[in-house]
């Protein structure tokens, strides 16, 4: 089993591979979703949206918390989660420019 090196990839690439891996769990994509939908919540209303124990879905936030995806404030004994929207553009500008460029090459590979 080899030790990931990166170190020898962009700060781009390893932040788009870090929001990649945080969007590779069907859980996570269904917090964003229920974050857009509501636009502020606290945690134990996406475990009432959600088939998933409180501990699971704690953790996923914690993923999504750690890609910079979401942020949550305190608010006495609950957080509050929103979508981080700056980290999300990164993800956008990216696939923006994929499309774009693919338009305009118009490749006939495969």
């Amino acid at each position: 089993m080899g030790a990931t090196k990166t170190e020898h990839f962009t700060d781009r690439q390893n932040q788009l591979a870090t929001l990649a891996k945080a969007l590779g769990h069907p859980a996570r994509v269904a917090i964003l979703d229920y974050l857009l939908k509501v636009d502020v919540c606290i945690c134990s209303d996406i475990v009432n949206e959600l088939p998933l124990a409180q501990p699971t879905i704690s953790q996923h936030l914690k993923e999504l918390k750690n890609a910079d995806l979401i942020k949550g404030n305190i608010e006495g004994n609950s957080i509050c989660y929103c979508i981080n929207e700056k980290e999300l553009e990164v993800f956008q500008t990216y696939f923006t420019n994929i499309t774009d460029k693919m338009k305009i090459k118009k490749s006939t590979c495969c």
